[in-house]
């Protein structure tokens, strides 16, 4: 199936050192554009309390705000992976991070409730280029024998915004309190954002090549009809399927893990967050380990197929045994290591079904999926949680986590090797 975007042009140059060199910077300036999208989706949780006293509301209508930012994502990524591949991804990217600049300081500074909440749906509006403008980035710029790791190290840098947040904006907040905390968020992404105008040289751009312009009088539709031809094709569907389960499967454990330990087996509070934490910077860790395997194996299915087999095993063990602390935080590390792993194998498995000149909107749609789980996954978790049946969530959890499974190793496996990655 073909695709009408434009080319992505690079600049002339084709030495090896300077490729290397070129794919270094592009690689950097990607990573640190993904760690401020993470440190945006963290920033309200670990100011809750403050934001809610602030405002005088309950936690249902402070949770409104994350609802408002993955509705407005979830409804606009797909088109905004459209934007990406006509305009350009560096030109969505640098809008991205400044809109988020702008929304994060108007919840800070507007009076009044509402005008939070619809500050985070402007939020959420921004966070729908990251994945179609970074992927489309590192496919055109980034030779295919090290693409995974690109991957790897782009999926870490966003690992690393969600981990070091809360400690960031608290500190932050303690001098200034919590506005003052998102201010200085808002000044991270300005800053980032004047970066990547400052450096985007570096950064591929659309140019319209003679023959490649619509004809007179053709229909305009031509294009969104193909895209929504190759969206709605079996693989790409299937990789929308597998992302949903993954933040379902991911979001029952990271959400959830403490309380539901503490209601089943009477797990400390302490002893479950050591835990959690084991999980989620061993995932982070594990990314990398995953990037340098895609880019040993074209058997991507494969290692997604170890990683989910360990992680079901983690969580069955975490509903039915009541394991010593260190053990559980010695199985939880290891399952988010394998976790971690997965990643880039699932970006590789993305971009072996997707034509050149259509990454933007294929992660843009498939990345969706994110989305969908994270606006379903609280309530049927928290729903479970209300009903006293949190042995139930990690049931669930591992259902995900095996539906995922049988999406990556029954995919169509690519014939040939694709244009895009000679």
């Amino acid at each position: 199936m073909s695709s009408t975007s434009e080319p992505l042009a690079l600049p002339a140059e084709t030495t090896s050192g300077w490729k290397w060199s070129r794919e270094t910077r592009v690689i950097a300036l990607i990573a640190v554009a993904h760690f401020v999208s993470h440190v945006h989706i963290m920033l309200l949780p670990p100011l809750f309390g403050e934001v809610r006293e602030a405002f005088g509301v309950s936690y249902i209508q402070i949770g409104l705000a994350l609802t408002a930012f993955n509705v407005a994502s979830a409804l606009l990524q797909t088109p905004a992976g459209f934007l990406v591949d006509r305009i350009g991804p560096r030109v969505m990217l640098t809008g991205g991070l400044l809109l988020g600049a702008a929304a994060i300081a108007a919840a800070a500074l507007l009076p009044g409730y509402w005008f939070f909440v619809i500050a985070y749906a402007f939020l959420g509006v921004a966070n729908t280029v990251y994945h179609p403008a970074d992927y489309t980035i590192l496919s055109a710029t980034v030779d295919h024998k090290r693409i995974g790791k690109a991957f790897s190290v782009h999926t870490f840098a966003g690992y690393l915004g969600s981990g070091v947040t809360p400690a960031m904006v608290l500190a932050c907040a303690a001098i200034w309190g919590w506005r003052g905390g998102f201010l200085f968020a808002a000044g991270l992404s300005l800053a980032v954002g004047l970066l990547v105008i400052v450096a985007g040289g570096i950064l591929p751009r659309v140019v319209h090549k003679p023959g490649q312009q619509p004809a007179p009088g053709s229909s305009k539709g031509g294009d969104a009809k193909i895209g929504l031809g190759l969206l709605l094709s079996a693989p790409i569907l299937r990789n929308l399927l597998f992302f949903f389960c993954m933040a379902m499967a991911t979001g029952g454990i990271q959400t959830f893990t403490v309380v539901g330990m503490e209601a089943i087996h009477g797990t400390s509070f302490s002893a479950a967050n050591v835990a959690l934490s084991g999980f989620l910077l061993c995932s982070a860790f594990g990314v990398l380990l995953g990037g340098v395997i895609a880019d040993r194996t074209p058997h991507h299915e494969r290692v997604a197929a170890v990683g989910f087999a360990f992680t079901s095993t983690m969580a069955i063990l975490m509903a039915w045994v009541n394991m010593p602390a260190v053990v559980l935080v010695g199985v939880m590390s290891l399952g988010g290591l394998l976790n971690g792993m997965i990643q880039p194998s699932r970006d590789m498995m993305v971009r072996a079904v997707t034509p050149p000149g259509s990454f933007g909107k294929v992660f843009g749609f498939v990345s969706t999926g994110f989305n969908l789980g994270g606006m379903f996954a609280p309530l049927l978790y928290g729903w479970l949680m209300d009903r006293g049946e949190p042995r139930a969530i990690f049931m669930i959890v591992v259902g995900f986590f095996l539906l995922a499974l049988v999406t990556a190793i029954t995919r169509r496996k690519p014939e040939g090797t694709a244009p895009w990655t000679r």
